[in-house]
């Protein structure tokens, strides 16, 4: 048995702004992904995964069943037999490797499942995040749904505010174009909950809070619209402003060793860096206008690009 691909995702605009109703822009990322499997593997790895998927299962069969049902028996089997979710997705990267398999368990045992092959209404978006962001809460201890809405639908998700999300289309890459979005590694792998924390502490003061709504996400809304209306010029200015805002606000998001790049970034206007996802460590995310600078400024680095502009 291999179940279908679910794939990584990652949230080009939105970390954090999303918890206070900014817009955000979340795309799949088919480089890394994620399989249910059954083959009779019991090396280290699989047997880790299986337990984990054990205690997913249990979690799982508490969730309301107004919300959503699972053919519980079938997946309590499954899981009895051995079965695993392979993957390529680095965990605490960023990147969705709890949401792969979230929607890889969804796809295969909830009954009467929202398809992508249906009319998906805003209704049916959000009856999909709710369902995701009650499994999902098992790994993060809260979670917006939106990862494994992303890996299960398998295309780019608007958010305009909470409850307001929608389908969307961008702008066709340019395979010759200059700019790029690409990851850097930071070689450090990131923890949600502690750093959602720690956003959730910066909350409590007015200076913080403000900054938030004036700056933060007014960029990050400009940014998503730019990205999406194609407005590179822009989108570049904004995605600056971006830089420097998490730089003086959300440094303790950023691991030490990346402060000096992305200062350096900001003054030779060569690269943004961004937070992928809740930051502490995982993937930080660059935007340039020129990716043979961006390489040569950032040569210790193996950069991997997301979209070329």
């Amino acid at each position: 048995m291999k179940g279908p691909l679910f794939y990584s995702k990652i949230l080009l605009f939105g970390e954090y702004g999303i918890i206070k109703d900014s817009k955000g822009l979340s795309i799949p990322y088919s480089f890394y992904n994620g399989a249910l499997k059954l083959d009779g593997n019991t090396s280290e790895i699989v047997l880790k995964s299986n337990e984990s998927l054990k205690q997913f299962a249990s979690h799982i069969q508490d969730i309301d069943a107004s919300l959503v049902r699972f053919d519980i028996d079938r997946l309590h089997e499954d899981v009895n037999l051995g079965m695993y979710f392979d993957s390529s997705i680095p965990q605490g990267y960023g990147v969705g490797s709890s949401g792969a398999l979230v929607a890889a368990i969804y796809d295969k045992y909830a009954f009467d499942k929202i398809t992508v092959l249906e009319n998906l209404t805003r209704e049916k978006l959000l009856k999909l995040k709710a369902i995701f962001a009650a499994m999902e809460s098992f790994f993060h201890g809260k979670s917006s749904g939106l990862d494994p809405l992303n890996s299960y639908l398998s295309i780019p998700i608007l958010i305009n505010s909470k409850d307001n999300i929608e389908a969307t289309g961008i702008p066709a890459q340019k395979s010759e174009g200059k700019g790029a979005v690409f990851l850097i590694d930071s070689g450090v792998i990131g923890e949600t909950a502690p750093m959602v924390s720690l956003f959730m502490e910066n909350m409590k003061q007015e200076g913080f809070r403000n900054m938030l709504k004036n700056q933060f996400i007014k960029h990050t809304d400009a940014c998503v619209d730019d990205f999406l209306n194609g407005d590179i010029k822009s989108l570049f200015k904004n995605t600056k402003k971006l830089s420097k805002i998490v730089l003086n606000n959300f440094k303790p998001m950023i691991p030490k060793q990346f402060h000096e790049l992305w200062s350096k970034g900001i003054e030779t206007n060569e690269y943004f860096l961004k937070l992928c996802g809740s930051g502490g460590g995982g993937y930080i995310l660059g935007f340039t206008e020129d990716l043979d600078r961006a390489k040569k400024s950032l040569s210790d680095y193996n950069l991997e690009v997301v979209y070329n502009f």
